[in-house]
């Protein structure tokens, strides 16, 4: 950082907040969320795991391996192999707000889809998950679907379900400022730009709002800064009723 900041002609500490205010990350961070993305390149277009270690700038295979879990959600084989020999179980429930697929690995929910048509959910999850094995959950675990079920009828029960997030740095910091939202709140993508010390990143901050775990991650919550409904992956509708539903329960 201290030769990118002579570089720039600035000091350390000014060219590091000067960073983070644009990126959303610190100069570290943003290092890190660069190098996972060359791994995540390297391994999808099928290069070996030691091909994408060193490529990515990793020194040492401990060191590596310490930090892949993290930055796949999976062992680096498994992702190579697009999530081959993981066991993705899932089930459908039906709500007011259409169809709705809950997704778990052995780490926890790894996606909620909401849509019209259960088997094109089914098929969306195929997509996301293509090399992994799919396995219909079993009575015990399609009540996980009725907690996420009921919590869309009746938000303030609320909902706290063990999450496999799976995203970059500045995503997990996005996604951490959405849980904080109280039930029933509304804030707009800029200033959960700022909550996270990235007042300039308005537009990462809505990428990142677009691809989480539906409901689990309430990105329904966030607004424009006129305080009208933007974009919602599962339509404005059912975010305009998410909100309502949250507004009037709390």
């Amino acid at each position: 950082m201290k030769g990118l900041a002579q570089a720039a002609n600035l000091s350390t500490s000014y060219f590091h907040r000067l960073f983070k205010s644009v990126t959303g990350l610190t100069p570290k961070d943003y290092a890190e969320a660069h190098q996972a993305s060359r791994v995540r390149d390297r391994l999808a277009r099928g290069h070996s795991v030691t091909e994408a270690m060193y490529d990515a700038g990793f020194n040492s295979s401990g060191r590596f391996y310490e930090k892949s879990l993290n930055m796949l959600g999976m062992t680096p084989t498994q992702y190579r192999a697009g999530g081959a020999n993981e066991d993705i179980r899932f089930a459908v429930g039906q709500s007011s707000l259409g169809a709705i697929l809950v997704a778990s690995s052995d780490k926890g929910v790894a996606a909620i889809l909401i849509g019209d048509d259960p088997d094109e959910l089914v098929r969306d999850l195929q997509d996301r998950f293509p090399n992994a094995r799919l396995v219909g959950g079993d009575r015990e675990y399609e009540s996980m679907v009725v907690r996420v079920v009921g919590f869309v009828e009746t938000p303030q029960i609320g909902l706290n379900l063990p999450l496999d997030v799976r995203g970059t740095a500045f995503q997990r910091r996005v996604w951490q400022a959405l849980q904080d939202i109280p039930t029933g709140q509304t804030r707009s993508y800029s200033k959960i730009a700022r909550s996270i010390d990235a007042p300039k990143a308005v537009r990462a901050v809505a990428r990142a709002c677009a691809a989480n775990i539906a409901v689990a991650i309430p990105c329904h919550r966030v607004v424009r800064h006129d305080g009208a409904l933007s974009g919602y992956a599962w339509g404005v509708e059912r975010k305009r009723e998410l909100v309502a539903r949250e507004s009037n329960q709390a």
